[in-house]
């Protein structure tokens, strides 16, 4: 099996932003195995917008952080997120459910870490608490 693709949702980049947070070591350790070549992280920049919103600061840091990909918005993840914004999902999970779909660079999809795994039920994402 070889490295895994992992997206952040705006939760789990908050939790690795605030040294505070009760989540903070969990979400750590994923970013040191990416640091290792273990895998690779993924924050879509809309969910970190939206985070930053609650958490100033919280873009900056992430785009500082070597390890970590930002997720461009672009056309398609605007069509993608308007659909999902009529079913009824928040601008903070948009990005983030369109990054982990599968599409043609990830035909399974990547795994989602976030500290909410219930608010991308039914969406078509690998939601994972880091936690578990």
């Amino acid at each position: 099996m070889g490295p895994i693709a992992v997206v952040l949702d705006h939760t789990t980049a908050t939790a690795l932003h605030d040294p505070k947070n009760p989540h903070n070591e969990a979400v750590a350790a994923f970013y040191v195995q990416a640091s290792g070549g273990l895998g690779t992280l993924y924050a879509p920049v809309l969910s970190l917008t939206t985070g930053d919103t609650e958490r100033r600061g919280l873009l900056s840091y992430i785009n500082g952080l070597r390890f970590i990909t930002i997720e461009p918005f672009d056309t398609e993840a605007a069509l993608v997120a308007s659909e999902l914004l009529h079913a009824g999902h928040s601008w903070a999970a948009v990005h983030a459910i369109h990054a982990a779909r599968p599409s043609a660079d990830f035909p399974v999809g990547r795994f989602l870490l976030t500290l909410t795994p219930e608010l991308y039920e039914g969406t078509g994402v690998q939601a994972v608490h880091p936690d578990q």
